[in-house]
């Protein structure tokens, strides 16, 4: 016991330092969010700034991971090539060896590209992203691409800068509606700073990020884009990812190929779409521990590396290759599939890493393949087969991530050439349109619908797919051994509220139902049922069987098809024992509830505003905003003291303090309510809950 006090003597006193520096770093901003542009934009930039030092200590770490498995800082093909077989066979093992307890016991959102993590935070917790998602992608990514594992940096930078801004915005206490724009801030400096491209990377974060060119606060998300950019060319130079040599649109003939590539590049998104979730089946199903199978999936990169040790990593040699025509053509097609199963093994036994990269991968391989025909068909009239190249990454891209605007502007900013937008542009439509009809979601959004998410299909759907169960169940419910006789039904029926009875058997597990109005119909019998029906005789086989982790969408459908108000909930599919039930109004108030809050997140300001104003602002029926005096009672207590939440049932929001301004203050002004504030003589106290319940602890006053 001795040894575990001293252990976390440390990390509380780290915790309550922490807790200070965030306390005065909300003071001193606390004039500034009175101008709610200044606080904005110089929140962007913080972000930026911050999402580009991550953006770069991530590529350096992957360096010295690098350095670790191949013993050499500046990874090449020649050197791999130099590599004895074994050890390009045994290195990607090694690397999932590690990565499978990161991701298994410390953060599961890191498994994969971790962008659909965060756009399902965006979409249903406010954009909320724990912090130890930094410093876990970190690792787990830079051990699995350091390795040799076939994957991408991108998407785990994307993660990474998202979950700073997530993590500044929690830290600062925003609103739910600043803090999805903060996650956006983070995912654009993370795609700024990696590939030089500004523009490129604000638009990725509303177009993949959010997913809504409506988005109210654009300018941040810009700011912290170019922040990162500023920061990223200082450290390492202003030059984009690629070397690319000059290209032009040789002939109008050449929309041609171009439109053949947007076909393949279509069908080949497709392909790499199913491959990757296919394999994450194959993986789930295998009957070995969670954490072990990344290493066999890096068994399976090894053995195509021994032989195509240019699926390795992230592969930008390659493509610089293709890019410039050195690759022969067999080698092209081999390639392709190559890097697509690579990946696949890679990211669905559990690796971390992105699909940017690799889509990109592909995309090369195929263009130069179609440009090397194109040559050979149409010469004279068709630009070298690197041409093809560039505009196959962006076109396998668009398709795999449902993104065109995107993969345009990032392959534009990464050539500063005009004459290829044209081909690029019609290739990558061609693609989105010919993935989108063969593949309604994209890789990213395909991983959230797996999981019943699905963020295009209305707030309405998400919310409740968002709420579980368990979350809502009713333990109150009248439970009737199997074995009651019917006259022992009766009397339930007379002491009892209920509208619905549960008949379990000696192990309670659920047998089925019985309804009062089941029972009114057999009353007029009773003499002669009384001896001869046991509860078991009349229950009604259970309609639907709810188990605890399934969400309220489900719940809602079987409302509809069965025109019931109160269905059985089980612990589980196996035990099949009753635990409580749900109502059909347990289901309406949670969602009311959840629009409540995102309502009250993201209209704090005009609600504060009028309450300021010395008025109580009712928010939903029978739920209110107030600001009060404390009672003579509260005086020098803390809140952790008081327990008023527990004891009232009523929530403190903010503490307004005697010499604070009442006017213009933008988003939850005053000082932020914590376990250990203790409150002093003319504090106001904004409080949210019940009207009675408020009332009660306003005519305390006096008392002690």
């Amino acid at each position: 016991m001795n040894l575990r006090k001293k252990i976390r003597k440390p990390w509380i006193k780290l915790i309550r330092i922490r807790r200070d520096l965030i306390g005065n770093a909300i003071d001193m901003f606390g004039g500034l969010r009175r101008a709610e542009h200044i606080f904005m934009v110089l929140a962007a930039i913080l972000i930026g700034i911050l999402g580009a030092f991550g953006a770069i200590g991530f590529r350096y770490l992957i360096k010295a991971s690098q350095e670790i498995f191949f013993r050499t800082w500046e990874y090449s093909l020649s050197w791999v090539f130099a590599m004895p077989w074994w050890e390009r066979l045994l290195l990607p093992v090694l690397g999932g060896l590690l990565v499978g307890p990161i991701v298994h016991f410390i953060s599961r959102e890191v498994r994969g590209s971790g962008i659909p993590e965060v756009m399902e935070s965006v979409a249903l917790r406010g954009g909320s992203i724990r912090p130890r998602v930094i410093l876990s992608k970190i690792a787990a990514a830079a051990l699995t691409i350091g390795s040799g594992g076939s994957a991408g940096r991108e998407g785990p930078i994307v993660q990474i800068g998202s979950a700073i801004g997530s993590v500044i915005g929690q830290s600062l206490a925003v609103s739910a509606r600043r803090l999805r724009t903060f996650v956006a801030c983070g995912a654009a400096a993370g795609i700024a700073a990696t590939f030089n491209a500004p523009i490129a990377g604000a638009l990725f974060a509303v177009e993949v990020i959010i997913g809504d060119f409506a988005v109210t606060q654009f300018s941040p998300i810009v700011i912290a884009s170019v922040a990162a950019t500023v920061v990223s060319r200082h450290y390492i130079g202003d030059f984009p990812a690629f070397a690319i040599p000059s290209y032009e649109l040789v002939s109008s003939y050449e929309f041609i190929p171009y439109t053949i590539l947007g076909i393949l590049a279509g069908l080949t998104a497709v392909l790499f779409i199913v491959s990757i979730y296919k394999s994450q089946d194959i993986f789930d199903a295998l009957p070995f521990p969670a954490y072990l199978k990344p290493a066999l999936g890096g068994l399976v990169v090894g053995l195509i590396g021994i032989f195509f040790p240019h699926v390795f990593g992230v592969g930008y040699e390659s493509m610089n290759d293709a890019l410039w025509g050195r690759d022969v053509t067999w080698l092209l097609a081999v390639l392709v599939l190559a890097k697509i199963v690579a990946t696949s093994a890679t990211l669905g036994s559990g690796g971390s890493g992105g699909v940017f990269a690799p889509s990109l991968f592909v995309g090369a391989m195929l263009g130069a393949l179609v440009g090397v025909q194109a040559n050979h068909f149409m010469p004279g009239m068709t630009a070298n087969a690197g041409a093809y190249a560039l505009v196959g990454m962006g076109a396998v891209v668009a398709g795999t991530t449902h993104a065109p605007i995107s993969a345009i502007l990032i392959l534009f900013e990464l050539t500063n050439d005009y004459h290829i937008i044209a081909p690029l542009m019609t290739s990558c439509i061609i693609a989105v349109l010919l993935a989108t009809y063969l593949k309604k979601e994209s890789v990213y959004t395909m991983k959230l619908v797996r999981r019943g998410i699905n963020i295009f299909e209305g707030t309405d759907i998400n919310l409740l797919r968002g709420i579980r169960v368990k979350d809502v169940i009713n333990k109150d419910v009248e439970i009737v051994p199997g074995n009651y006789s019917f006259t022992e039904l009766i009397r339930c029926m007379i002491r009892s509220h209920h509208q619905e009875y549960f008949v379990v058997d000696r192990q309670d597990k659920l047998i089925g139902s019985i309804s009062i109005q089941d029972l009114k119909q057999f009353l007029k019998d009773e003499a002669y049922l009384a001896s001869l029906v046991i509860a078991a005789d009349i229950a009604h086989p259970p309609l639907a069987r709810l188990y605890l982790d399934d969400n309220l969408d489900l719940v809602m459908h079987h409302f509809g098809r069965y025109n019931v108000d109160e269905l059985p909930v089980l612990d589980g599919p196996k035990t099949q024992i009753l635990v409580g039930s749900i109502q059909r109004k347990n289901v309406i108030d949670a969602y009311n509830r959840e629009v409540f809050k995102r309502d009250l997140a993201g209209g704090m300001h005009s609600v504060v505003t009028a309450v300021s104003k010395e008025r109580t602002v009712e928010l939903a029926e029978g739920y209110c905003l107030v600001e009060m005096d404390p009672p003579d009672g509260f005086i020098g207590r803390s809140l952790k003291q008081l327990n008023i939440r527990a004891r009232y049932g009523i929530e403190v929001i903010l503490i307004r303090k005697p010499t604070q301004e009442q006017e213009g203050i933008p988003n939850r002004p005053g000082a932020i309510p914590t376990p250990e504030y203790a409150i002093q003589p003319g504090d106001k106290l904004l409080v949210l809950g019940n009207a009675k319940d408020i009332d009660y602890l306003q005519n305390r006053k006096g008392r002690r």
